[in-house]
């Protein structure tokens, strides 16, 4: 790659706590903003891409779940472990203003607020994960347990089986 990658918010927060991380940058299709897409263009199984959604609980406000690229948010579960009745994912015009990140470049680590964040179980099945670098079409790629420090997450079963 002839041009140098910007580093963002969540790769200097990386580099800050001193966390091994790969930067990869991959060809963006606007229309397509899926991990499916993106463990694709990477040639890497979607089990080990991970997604970061945004949700608000009815007792607790805004959290994150972080899931493999393939498979969906369980809202009961995530309700469970968060403590509230009834969680929703947050509408995707909210998602600039709340997290700092657009859609299909959110990022767990370097939120404008820290959130409370859950990842689910399977990250840890794994020598190295992906998850967004905090921009379309920039992926990190790095150690679980490094994900799980710097994002400050617990792990939970988050998903639909």
């Amino acid at each position: 790659m002839a041009e140098k990658t910007k580093k963002t918010n969540a790769a200097r927060l990386l580099d800050q706590l001193h966390i091994s991380y790969e930067l990869i940058a991959y060809e963006v299709d606007e229309n397509y903003l899926g991990a499916e897409h993106t463990a694709q263009v990477l040639g890497e199984p979607i089990e080990q891409i991970f997604k970061t959604l945004v949700l608000r609980g009815d007792k607790t406000g805004l959290f994150v779940c972080v899931i493999p690229g393939a498979d969906e948010v369980d809202l009961k579960k995530a309700a469970k472990v968060t403590g509230n009745k009834k969680v929703e994912m947050i509408h995707v015009r909210e998602l600039l203003p709340l997290t700092g990140y657009i859609r299909g470049g959110c990022s767990p680590i370097g939120m404008k607020k820290a959130l409370p964040t859950w990842m689910h179980q399977t990250l840890t099945r794994y020598d190295y994960v992906f998850c967004s670098a905090g921009q379309r079409g920039l992926q990190f790629r790095l150690a679980p347990q490094d994900l799980l420090t710097a994002a400050h997450a617990t792990l939970a079963d988050l998903v639909v089986e």
